[in-house]
């Protein structure tokens, strides 16, 4: 039996999308993997928790909600930095000392689906090196960004032990009150900038970033873990994101599977709407060089 630990942070309005990922790890579970879910409970209502341990049911995990003191988090709250970014997603700055009893675990956001077992990049070997992560997209698409070993916080793999034995979470708390002005992309800054020397790079199917169907990190057509990172959410109607079809199939693998008059509302309806919104906003990209890259890297297998 092989135990993998993966951890979640949502508040209310998250817990689906948590539901989902979860929904999503187990189904493409190994035979022998064990799934240790904690999940980082940002005020979720007693239904939505209910519902969420119904998906330890059928599958072979244990699903545990850690208890969150938010005033531990109020100097994170006092970023300038994007207004979609929730108090949840700071949680992970104290992951070691919320999971005390854990040495290594697999920290996921709640807008991905897993596409493969996690068990080998839960062996990953740190070696020297306090997390690791798949470059973010910027690292490939922005010229500014192209020498940065930055990484994108959606997929973390953090060594615990290794975390409290070095004060690490402390050193992000300074950082955070050193540059509270200057930090842009909330949490995910400060991890980078604080274990900049620390990091190891990991193939990128293990977080394939994408928000439409010639804006990704990576053109596979088999990513490991698919990362929704626009505004454009899958769960959004109308929304023009690449793989969305696969949030639909696992969230019909939850207590919040859609009925068939709901089928026909996100199925049908939903995918004219996306249709209709890609030639309406987008429809120049296909005179882009990246567009034509993707469509032949999907077709025709190069």
């Amino acid at each position: 039996m092989q135990n993998i630990n993966v951890c979640l942070s949502c508040d209310d309005n998250y817990s689906k999308y948590a539901g989902v990922v979860i929904a999503s790890i187990t189904a493409n579970a190994n035979n022998d993997d064990f799934i240790n879910f904690y999940i980082f409970d940002g005020k979720i209502s007693s239904e939505n928790k209910e519902k969420i341990l119904e998906l330890k049911k059928t599958n072979n995990c244990n699903i545990k909600f850690v208890e969150i003191d938010e005033t531990k988090f109020e100097i994170y709250q006092q970023l300038t930095t994007h207004t979609y970014i929730t108090i949840p997603t700071y949680f992970r700055l104290k992951i070691a000392e919320l999971l005390p009893d854990i040495n290594k675990v697999i920290y996921l956001d709640c807008d991905v689906v897993v596409e493969n077992s996690l068990v080998e990049l839960f062996n990953t070997n740190l070696e020297n090196n306090i997390i690791a992560g798949v470059l973010d997209a910027r690292v490939h698409h922005k010229r500014k960004w192209r020498k940065k070993k930055y990484i994108n916080a959606g997929m973390i793999l953090f060594d615990l032990d290794k975390i409290r034995k070095e004060n690490i979470e402390d050193q992000f708390l300074e950082y955070t009150k050193s540059n509270l002005h200057s930090i842009q992309t909330g949490d995910q800054d400060i991890i980078n900038f604080v274990l900049k020397d620390r990091i190891k790079i990991v193939d990128g199917l293990w977080n394939v970033q994408v928000s439409s169907f010639a804006s990704r990190s990576n053109f596979t057509n088999k990513p490991n873990i698919i990362h929704y990172i626009s505004n454009d959410k899958p769960w959004i109607f109308g929304s023009c994101t690449h793989f969305k079809e696969k949030y639909f199939k696992y969230l019909q693998l939850t207590p919040w599977a859609l009925n068939e008059s709901e089928k026909e509302y996100w199925y049908k309806k939903n995918k004219t709407a996306s249709s209709k919104n890609f030639w309406k906003k987008r429809a120049y990209c296909i005179v882009h060089p990246k567009y034509w890259y993707a469509f032949f890297k999907k077709f025709a297998k190069i």
